[in-house]
């Protein structure tokens, strides 16, 4: 069964806001088992929106419209939809009635355009809606379903999940099922090169790889006639990539970012942490501290950004600075023990760079990064060259700090 999805409004084409509607939609009919092979996104305009809507209705079974319930002039996707199918708008009762209750819990004033909100296509399903004025709307015509659903995530969201889901579960045949298997500290094509063979002799499940910011994720689906059917299928499959990429994996739940796994790692070892950043400027404690629970392992964080601020709170010796410069390896362990030394802390995660776009030279050009992690009376250094905008050298920068700190963790409690 193939689904389509139109997105209304003018606003998602301005890019005045961001369409989070579609990825929402679009994972779960994956999981459906439905094939959604187009998506678009048409303005406030009713020829186009008719125009468009009457081509899905030739290539897909289900099409699915967010947006454009609205009581304003330009809320036109009801009666536009109502068109192509052939039907009559009549006001739902019910609709009117919750309408009413919604806008006097609010204390808010009821204008006449806010009744356009009741009208409903003659022998739909209507969809009530308990979080705003616009219920959504299913209508069949033998060949085609069509779906309207509000804009607003907070609205779309709860109606999709209570009452679409279970409409779409019991028509669609197949259920899709995901897993993500997260590694840090390997890139993008040396991981696809480990698993070439799985990805090309693949077919049900599948495994597809996608780079992130100093990270690569792989995505493990399968098809099935249930949930748990494709779970079982899935399974061999990440059990041989556990052994192929081995402690390069840091997780398997979709929820858990990197520096939550360090977190972990943290607590359930006793270990306590501070950071010591230069070009970073913050940027690394930021990530640990995004963890809730955080405070019981992380010690302090400094911004040393200055020569002067990593001699006086790091205590890098000034002779360090003058001969290497303050963007070397030797100051970057200088600054991991220093801080691991000023806070008392079990490890020291520091890390010192050229992050542009001036400040380069020919032999210490812009994106040279230095970093090291002081554990426990050890020092684990690494070297990097990253190229792209400031911003993306400052967040390539925290992500190998957080697998480098990750790398001592392990080998310290190894």
């Amino acid at each position: 069964m193939t689904v389509e999805l139109i997105c209304v409004g003018t606003e998602l084409l301005l890019g005045n806001i961001v369409n989070t509607n579609a990825a929402f939609i679009a994972e779960k009919c994956a999981m459906l088992g439905l094939s959604m092979f187009y998506q678009s996104v048409v303005g406030d305009n009713q020829g186009r929106l008719e125009e468009l809507l009457r081509t899905a209705k030739e290539r897909s079974d289900v099409i699915i419209l967010c947006g454009g319930l609205g009581p304003t002039q330009d809320d036109l996707t009801k009666e536009t939809a109502a068109k192509v199918m052939g039907k009559r708008l009549i006001e739902d009762e019910r609709a009117r009635k919750e309408i009413e209750e919604f806008m006097a819990k609010r204390s808010r004033a009821i204008t006449e355009n806010n009744w356009k909100q009741a009208l409903t296509p003659e022998g739909s399903m209507v969809l009530y809606n308990p979080n705003g004025t616009a219920p959504g709307i299913i209508m069949e015509d033998g060949q085609t379903s069509v779906i309207l659903l509000p804009g607003p995530p907070n609205e779309l969201v709860p109606m999709f999940e209570e009452q679409v889901y279970p409409y779409l579960k019991e028509r669609g045949p197949e259920t899709i099922c995901s897993k993500m298997v997260k590694l840090c500290g390997i890139g993008e094509s040396s991981a696809e090169t480990k698993i070439l063979d799985l990805i090309e002799g693949q077919t049900n499940p599948t495994v597809a790889p996608y780079a992130k910011t100093g990270e690569v994720h792989l995505r493990l689906t399968a098809k099935a006639s249930s949930e748990e059917e494709a779970y079982r299928m899935i399974l061999p499959v990440e059990e041989e990539l556990k052994k192929r990429f081995g402690s390069l994996i840091y997780t398997d739940d979709p929820q858990m970012t990197l520096e939550m796994a360090i977190y972990e790692l943290l607590k359930v070892h006793n270990l306590t942490v501070t950071t010591a950043e230069s070009c970073t400027g913050g940027l690394l404690a930021g990530r640990l501290i995004n963890v809730p629970g955080i405070s019981e392992c992380l010690k302090e964080g400094y911004v040393t950004y200055s020569n002067e601020a990593k001699e006086k709170l790091l205590g890098v010796p000034a002779e360090t600075l003058r001969e290497h410069g303050a963007v070397s390896p030797q100051t970057a362990e200088a600054m991991a023990a220093g801080g691991a030394r000023a806070a008392n802390a079990d490890l020291c995660i520091a890390v010192t760079g050229i992050a542009g776009p001036d400040g380069g030279t020919k032999e210490k050009p812009v994106g040279l990064v230095y970093m090291s992690c002081y554990c426990r009376g050890k020092l684990y250094t690494e070297k990097n060259q990253y190229t792209g905008s400031r911003s993306k050298i400052r967040e390539y920068s925290v992500a190998s700090a957080l697998t480098l700190l990750r790398k001592a963790i392990l080998e310290l409690t190894d």
